[in-house]
């Protein structure tokens, strides 16, 4: 098939401002992080001394790196978890064919419509860690129903404090994996699951064996936008807790650095490994999807 050279310069001139666009405001960007995170730029006038890689060696000397470190796994690993988990079990509920499943579709999505900063002021005021006669949010709930052995401190707990910041973070975004797991499993053909009843697996068997290895494509999908948005969180965690070392992620300590201490080499590090991160998730989400679109 003869392709038109007409027809050709008319689809590039069509793309050709965005490619031009996405050259300069990502990858232009991008690689001018990186040589500023090579230079001694600290202050506000431009310093491009090459400094090799002595930002990065500072920050993984750096204990407060460290805990940033820690504090970004505990929060991805019970932000990821929790909304998988949640967003699992209430897509089984309704895909069994619930009365008023728009209703409740509508309920778990409407936290999405909410950004981070919203959803951290009302979770500040729901784990309230004022203690004695000052409870409130959920502590006074906790008391009112004679669960106070559940009332803590929130996240002004030490190590405690960042799994605390991922609750508000799971009630936001479990909606979005009610939705996907939903999708996922009213693409299941009917004859499937009750051939494997009509052969005698129970209902756990049914799920175990058949449905979740079908969802697993979702699960993946899930995980990797869900992962890439724990890397960078930060106005969640600056909404609910403030600027707390305990509750310290990279991206707290990229902004307080860069804009505070003026360190412009130093936070353009932090800014680059925080992309060289998100990349380790999103690189093999394309390589997966690639792959899978060449199969078919």
């Amino acid at each position: 098939m003869r392709i038109n050279r007409k027809e050709a310069w008319q689809s590039f001139l069509l793309v050709a401002p965005s490619v031009a666009l996405i050259a300069v405001f990502v990858y232009g960007f991008i690689g001018w992080t990186a040589r500023v995170s090579l230079s001694e730029w600290k202050g506000l006038l431009p310093d491009y001394t090459w400094a090799g890689f002595s930002n990065f060696a500072e920050l993984l000397a750096d204990p407060r790196f460290m805990i940033d470190v820690r504090n970004t796994v505990l929060f991805t690993v019970f932000f990821v978890g929790g909304s998988l988990a949640l967003g699992l079990g209430l897509a089984i509920c309704l895909d069994q064919g619930l009365r008023g499943e728009g209703i409740f579709r509508a309920i778990y999505l409407f936290p999405m419509a909410l950004s981070f900063i919203v959803t951290g002021v009302v979770w500040r005021w729901l784990m309230n860690p004022a203690m004695g006669s000052r409870l409130s949010g959920l502590n006074l709930l906790f008391h009112n129903l004679g669960l106070d052995f559940l009332i803590n401190e929130w996240h002004t707990t030490p190590f405690w404090g960042i799994i605390a910041i991922a609750l508000p973070a799971v009630w936001q975004m479990s909606g979005f994996c009610v939705a996907m797991y939903l999708a996922g499993l009213r693409a299941i053909p009917d004859e499937l699951i009750e051939s494997a009843r009509v052969d005698g697996a129970s209902e756990f068997q049914v799920y175990s064996t058949i449905v979740l290895p079908i969802l697993r494509p979702v699960t993946f999908s899930s995980m990797i936008i869900l992962g890439h948005m724990s890397l960078k969180v930060f106005d969640l965690i600056m909404a609910v807790g403030g600027k707390q070392i305990p509750l310290d992620v990279p991206a707290m300590y990229m902004w307080q650095v860069t804009f505070e201490g003026l360190f412009y080499g130093k936070g353009a590090a932090i800014g680059l490994l925080l992309l060289l991160s998100v990349a380790v998730l999103i690189i093999p989400y394309i390589i997966y999807t690639l792959r899978g679109e060449t199969e078919l």
